[in-house]
């Protein structure tokens, strides 16, 4: 894990350096002080998702910190595009001489990439899946909102979190499963915006239940217990939620937790003759749960890469790195992430909240 965040620095790291030195030759007919104003800004730019991570839980003023996170993250996806783009106009221009603006051109084409990922990303898909089980629900079938990794903090605001409300709610669920990372890097902004105000809109008829991801460790899983005590939302960590209509929910602790139980143990709580939906944040072991009798699982944590191509990478990474896919037995779908961690763009990806309609085929006597 440390080889692999050194080795990403190391790549941050170079291709901000390449951006730079072709921003400078592409400057190269301008004043000093120009150049040392752009060089101030670039690297200030650059450094800004640095300079917000090591002052996050300092008391600084919401504005200053929401910029450097906004603009700090936004430049991570920036220097990946502008880097593959500025690779193609400089092999282009090793063969098309009349090729001299190869810096404009690559920073026009970023500049509309992301403004078309920032515009996919608003926008998350609906996605609507009718299953069937052949176990008894009381009613014959209940509908599941699920979602998963909202990132609640200085990236996905009150103003955002309002917008999810009014979706969820929309399709009038009977049941909403949140599939770990509401919360993002630190309760501070959430308490800020006395985020629990738009989370106690929320309304399902069987309850609201979620279980802890990677980002609820990170932020401080009490501080995050806490603050889910003033809202509706029952948190379960290596628990079974027995729900009126018979529905069995295992609601998973995170993989951040080393001492988890596992998921046989759980299912031995459980009753087998009635249906078992499990929530696992991170999408590992899904053939065991198949396996072991699972009806659905929900997970999230991927973000399906949120870009391309890290979306490759992820593909590679999880057995199922995104959506729906029934299993031998099992029912399982892996949600891309309501919104998303960091950088506010999907490109070659999709936001998205899972609409469940779960019926059993058994007759009801």
């Amino acid at each position: 894990m440390l080889g692999m965040f050194i080795g990403m620095m190391i790549a941050y790291a170079g291709g901000n350096t390449y951006i730079f030195i072709r921003g400078l030759q592409t400057l190269s007919g301008c004043s000093t002080g120009v150049k040392l104003l752009f060089s101030v800004i670039y690297w200030c730019l650059a450094g800004a998702m640095f300079l917000y991570f090591m002052t996050r839980n300092i008391d600084l003023p919401k504005w200053l910190t929401g910029t450097m996170f906004s603009v700090g993250s936004a430049w991570l996806i920036f220097t990946l595009y502008m880097v593959i783009a500025l690779l193609v106009t400089d092999v282009a221009g090793l063969f098309l001489s009349s090729l001299h603006h190869g810096f404009v051109y690559a920073l026009g084409f970023t500049l509309l990439l992301l403004l078309a990922g920032y515009c996919n990303y608003r926008h998350p898909k609906v996605v609507e899946l009718n299953l069937t089980t052949d176990k008894h629900i009381e009613g014959g079938e209940m509908k599941i909102v699920a979602i998963s990794d909202v990132h609640l903090g200085d990236g996905t605001g009150k103003k955002a979190l309002q917008r999810y409300v009014r979706k969820i709610n929309a399709q009038q669920p009977d049941l909403i499963l949140i599939g770990g990372d509401l919360i993002d890097n630190s309760i501070k902004p959430v308490y800020g915006e006395r985020m629990n105000e738009e989370l106690e809109q929320l309304k399902a008829t069987l309850g609201i239940y979620m279980v802890p991801g990677n980002h609820e460790y990170i932020s401080g899983l009490e501080q995050c217990e806490e603050f889910l005590r003033l809202t509706d939302i029952t948190l379960l960590r290596d628990s079974v939620a027995t729900l009126p209509n018979g529905v069995q929910i295992i609601g998973r602790d995170d993989r951040s937790n080393k001492r988890r139980k596992t998921l046989g143990n759980l299912i031995a709580q459980t009753d087998k003759s009635r249906p078992i939906v499990v929530i696992d944040h991170q999408p590992y072991k899904l053939a065991q749960a198949d396996s072991l009798g699972v009806d659905l699982q929900f997970s999230g944590h991927t973000h399906h890469g949120q870009v391309w191509p890290i979306s490759m990478i992820t593909d590679r990474m999880f057995e199922q790195s995104h959506g729906y896919r029934k299993w031998s037995h099992a029912h399982i779908y892996v949600s891309s992430g309501l919104s998303l961690w960091g950088p506010p763009f999907r490109i070659g990806t999709n936001s998205d909240m899972a609409v469940i309609r779960l019926t059993s085929t058994q007759k009801t006597e």
